[in-house]
This record gives structure tokens, C-alpha cells and sequence, in this order.
């Protein structure tokens, strides 16, 4: 620990984990370091100004006024610290992951790592990554033996932008170590974060319990997507099934269809898992292969059905005015990573629709190439030669596309000339 009197923290990646994590720290007390490459982010959160949002202007504020938060793009002057946790990008480069952020990360914390300190991998990754790449750069850079001078483990993100209900403090932490004293270690630290840790075997296993929650979700929301498909064919009501399904009280969890998954979790993390097994077992998980191959396929779905309901009315998709309700993956989230309404806009983009979109949360940053900005009201509507729903906000009134031409692939819209995924 620091002769200082408060613990020290780094935080390596300020995104929509990182930030987060690092505003938590600072209200438990430690002094934090939050670093990113970015430099109009570390700009904008030393002028206390946040970019992810659930964290608002004034956390980051309230944070910068303790003197125990200095948002940077560097570790120069740094000459140690307690705690050090990665929070940096795994993304998939043309289907392989990518672990270059780890690596530089590892490379950045060993310059300044000493005996004593211990580092956490947050960052979603296939199982081995804290052993067989963070660990050996750590070594190597610092000249110090993991599990002897200092500890490492790691503990996945269960970040869930704008979900009110389930914050970081709130949602239980699965913490892990290379070693006990290394798991001692990790559960100390975000003991002093979190509500509730939950510690398992080994780095391997928490790994991989990250990789099987989302794993989860994309496989059963594949199922639905299928299952919408089938029962648009057979002239079915998915949405009725599926309701009335979920009134069973046990053996049953409901998801819902709709455009794609998105995110920084959906597309990438059951991708890993399956690189994982390919790479080590020489065999793919199936399972995750199909859901793939769904779940990719629903925007240029979306769109073919977009295609027919203007065939209906006797226009084509070239110069056809749509409307799309919706950018960012989930709903109250301006986050647009791997969103399919994107990717709807830019097929029908390419195929000569004149699109506009309504998203308030989405910000000017983010905002997609080729597709104007408007708020959701009468005259927009009016304009528009169909409109797509495709993420729902809590704060965006859909009553202006009452009695018009809708594709409604939330099931959100009140009945009218609507059409359902």
C-alpha cells in the first residue's frame, strides 16, 4: 500500500467502463489517475465535462473539486501506484481479436509498476489473456515476478449503459486472481467499490464467465430473431407468442426480436469465445456460429422487408424518404458501437434512400455520414415516405407516426398503418 494516505488508482481507459469505475473510486476515496489516448476526452473531463452518460457533467466536476481525480494521456511523472486497472478496447479486427490495447496497457503499467501493487484486467477478452499476454509484459517491462512482487487479476465489466437500476457499485463483481494473494488482493479492492464480489477460482474461469453471460443473450436473441422471420412467413404473430409465453413463472426467460445486437459486448464477445475454442480445440462452437450468422443477417433483413412495404405503396427504395427512429444500439443510450440501426442506414444509403434519423442521445461525434438530423414531430413525419423503428427511447414521443406508414421492429408503436418485424 502507499505511505500516502490514500490508496492510489489507475484507471487505464476512460469509456463507458472506465469512467465510470473511475468516478466510484474517487466517492470511495482513492486518489484515481484516469488515463486515455483520447485527447479531446482528457480535454473535455479536465474541463469537467463527461461524454458517457451515466456519468454526468457534474460527477466529473465534484471529482476534478476532491484533487483526487487527474484525467491524462500519459503516466509521465507517475512514480507508482497501489491499484491499476485496464479498462482499454478488445475489439475484433476483420473476425480475430484484437489485443493491442491490453498490450500497449501492459507495456504503459509496467514502466511504473513497484513491489507491492496489484493490476487488474477488466477489459472482455478470451480465457488466457491475463496469464499468457498481460502477465508476461508486465514481467518483462518491469523486471518484477508476478505473484511474488506484485499481484494480478481480473474481474470483467458488467457496465450496462443507462440502465438506472443496475449501476457498477450495484451489480455484483466476479474478482479473481493469478494466485490467492493476488485474489486477496482484487477482492480487497473492489470490496471498497462494489456491493457485492464474487470471487471464483482462478483468472480463466472469470474470463470465461464473461464470455458465457453474453454468449447467452446473443444465442437466445437469435432464437427470437429466427422465430420472426419463421412467423412473419407463416403469418403469425411473434410478438402475441412471445408474450404470452413469458407468462410462464418458471423455465422460461423472454428476449425479444428485433434489428441486430450492438454494443461493445453482443457482436464481439461470443466471437472471442469461439476464436478461443477454434484456436485451442481445433472445433467451432456451433451455436455461436448460427447466432452470428442471424443476428448479422437482421439489418439487411429490416431492410428487404423496408423494400417490400415500399414496393406496396409503388415506390422504390432509390430516393424514397425515410425516416429511421432510433441510431444507438439499446435504448437511453447514445451509444452507436456496432449498432444495426447504423448499418441499416448506411445499406439503405447505398441503395439511394434519402435518409434521416431521429436520435436525441446519439451525439454530433457519432453521428453516421450521410444521414440528416431531425426531431420526431408532425412535419418530419409528414415528409417521410416510410419510417423504421429501431431503437425505442423512454424520451422520444412516437404519436406524430400514428395512422402513417410504419415498420415498427419494436412492437412500440400504437396500432395504425404500422407494420410489425
Amino acid at each position: 500500500m502507499s505511505s500516502t494516505s490514500r490508496p492510489r488508482l489507475i484507471v487505464l481507459g476512460q469509456g463507458y467502463v472506465g469512467l465510470p469505475l473511475a468516478m466510484r473510486a474517487v466517492e470511495a476515496g482513492f486518489a484515481v489517475t484516469g488515463v486515455d489516448t483520447d485527447l479531446g476526452r482528457v480535454d473535455a473531463l479536465s474541463s469537467g465535462i463527461s461524454f458517457v452518460e451515466d456519468v454526468a457533467d457534474s460527477q466529473v466536476a465534484d471529482a476534478l473539486a476532491t484533487g483526487r481525480y487527474a484525467p491524462c494521456s500519459t503516466l509521465d511523472g507517475i512514480d507508482g501506484f497501489d491499484y491499476a486497472i485496464i479498462s482499454v478496447p478488445t475489439p475484433l479486427r476483420e473476425t480475430l481479436p484484437d489485443l493491442s490495447y491490453i498490450e500497449s496497457a501492459a507495456r504503459t503499467l509496467g514502466a511504473v509498476l513497484r513491489p507491492g501493487a496489484t493490476v487488474v484486467l477488466e477489459s472482455t477478452t478470451s480465457p488466457g489473456t491475463t496469464v499468457e499476454v498481460l502477465v508476461p509484459i508486465l514481467e518483462t517491462v518491469s523486471g518484477l515476478s508476478a505473484g511474488c512482487d506484485f499481484h494480478v487479476g481480473f474481474s470483467p465489466e458488467r457496465i450496462d449503459p443507462g440502465n438506472p437500476d443496475w449501476t457498477f457499485r450495484t451489480t455484483p463483481k466476479i474478482v479473481s486472481g493469478i494466485d490467492d494473494a493476488s485474489l486477496a488482493e482484487v477482492t480487497k479492492l473492489y470490496d471498497a467499490l462494489v456491493d457485492v464480489t464474487v470471487p471464483v477460482a482462478g483468472t480463466r474461469e472469470a474470463e470465461l464467465a464473461k464470455l458465457i453471460e453474453n454468449t447467452f443473450r446473443h444465442v437466445n436473441i437469435a432464437l427470437v430473431n429466427e422465430l420472426a422471420l419463421a412467423a412473419h412467413d407463416l403469418g403469425i404473430n411473434i410478438w402475441q407468442a412471445l408474450e404470452a409465453a413469458g407468462t410462464k413463472p418458471f423455465g422460461f426467460m423472454k428476449f425479444l426480436p428485433g434489428p441486430g445486437v450492438g454494443g461493445h459486448c453482443l457482436p464481439v464477445d461470443p466471437s472471442y469465445l469461439s476464436w478461443e475454442v477454434r484456436r485451442k480445440l481445433g472445433r467451432s462452437l456451433r451455436f455461436v456460429d448460427l447466432a452470428n450468422e442471424v443476428n448479422e443477417g437482421m439489418p439487411e433483413y429490416v431492410v428487404r422487408r423496408l423494400e417490400a412495404l415500399l414496393n406496396d405503396e409503388s415506390k422504390a427504395v432509390r430516393g424514397a424518404r425515410v425516416l429511421l427512429v432510433g441510431l444507438a444500439y439499446k435504448a437511453d443510450s447514445g451509444d452507436v458501437r456496432e449498432a444495426p440501426a447504423v448499418r441499416v442506414a448506411r445499406i439503405l444509403a447505398a441503395r439511394g434512400a434519402v435518409v434521416t434519423a431521429v436520435d436525441p442521445h446519439v451525439s454530433d461525434r457519432d453521428w453516421p455520414a450521410g444521414v440528416a438530423r431531425a426531431e420526431l414531430d408532425d412535419a418530419t413525419a409528414a415528409e417521410a415516405d416510410v419510417a423504421v423503428v429501431l431503437t425505442m427511447h423512454s424520451d422520444v414521443d412516437l404519436s406524430a407516426l400514428c395512422g402513417r406508414l410504419v415498420l415498427d421492429t419494436r412492437n412500440v408503436v400504437d396500432e395504425g398503418s404500422r407494420v410489425v418485424l
